[in-house]
C-alpha cells in the first residue's frame, strides 16, 4: 500500500497527527494565559485526540478486515479457475493417450 518511495499512508497519517499534536502543545505553552487554563485546554485537546485516534483505529481495523476478505475471495476465485484448468488439462491428456494408444494398435 506504500507509494514509490516506500512510505505508507499510515506513516504519513501518524506524522501528520504527531505534528499537529506538537504544534498544539507548543501553542498552548507559549500562549499568554494562566497555567491552570493551559492545563485544562491540554486535557480537552488530549481527550479529543484520544477519541479521534480510537475512531481512526476502528476504521483502520474495519478496512483491514474488508481487504483481508477481498483477498480471500480473490484467492478462492483463482483457486477455482486453476482447478478447472488442471482438470481440463488432465482430461485432454487422457483423451490424447487414448487416441495414441488406439493408433498404435491399428
Amino acid at each position: 500500500m506504500g507509494d514509490d518511495r516506500g512510505v505508507s499512508p499510515a506513516a504519513v497519517l501518524l506524522a501528520f497527527l504527531s505534528g499537529a499534536a506538537l504544534g498544539a502543545v507548543a501553542g498552548l505553552l507559549l500562549a499568554p494565559q494562566p497555567g491552570r487554563e493551559s492545563r485544562e485546554q491540554l486535557r480537552r485537546y488530549a481527550r479529543r485526540t484520544e477519541e479521534t485516534l480510537r475512531d481512526l483505529a476502528g476504521k483502520a481495523g474495519e478496512t483491514f478486515e474488508e481487504v483481508v476478505e477481498k483477498g480471500r475471495d480473490f484467492v478462492e476465485a483463482k483457486k477455482s479457475v486453476l482447478k478447472e484448468a488442471f482438470e481440463a488439462g488432465r482430461e485432454a491428456m487422457k483423451r490424447e493417450r487414448e487416441r495414441l494408444s488406439g493408433e498404435t494398435k491399428s
